[in-house]
């Protein structure tokens, strides 16, 4: 895959307003490691080969199990999720799907069973940034980085 444009070099100023969003979320009070499993499961949604190679290697670095990060695609169907992480999940689902998925309300009723309403805002903004960040990465064709990772046999 070839980048189709650089769109830091071609509008740093647009940009700006992304990075913002990033640090207003990272500083939010949302745990690190919830912010980077949604952010790793919308790009998974999302098909963003580029965000899901820079989430898995963000939340691996920062204490995620392997483990937990394969089973991601299914976490329903896991025990190693907290309640609180599956509510986030289902939430993370259905606005990066919104257009099919619409917001249930008991998927909210779970969302409001475990985050407050400051928390409901910022994991809301958060699913909204990750899904901008994976339509730039795919839309422009940025290709993750070629790295030098063990192949499975």
């Amino acid at each position: 895959m070839t980048a189709r444009i650089d769109h830091f070099s071609a509008a740093p100023d647009l940009m700006k307003a992304m990075l913002a969003m990033e640090e207003t979320i990272a500083n939010s009070g949302l745990e690190h490691s919830l912010i980077e499993l949604v952010k790793l499961r919308a790009s998974q949604i999302n098909h963003c080969a580029f965000c899901i190679h820079m989430h898995s290697h963000d939340a691996r670095r920062n204490g995620e199990s392997d483990t937990r990060m394969h089973l991601l695609h299914a976490w329903r169907e896991s025990s190693l999720f907290t309640s609180r992480e599956c509510a986030a999940l289902a939430w993370t689902e259905c606005l990066t799907e919104v257009a099919t998925m619409g917001a249930p309300d008991d998927t909210y009723q779970a969302l409001a069973a475990h985050f407050d309403s400051r928390e409901q805002v910022a994991l809301s903004l958060l699913i909204t940034t990750i899904n901008a960040w994976n339509r730039l990465a795919i839309g422009f064709a940025v290709p993750h980085p070629e790295t030098q990772e063990a192949n499975a046999a």
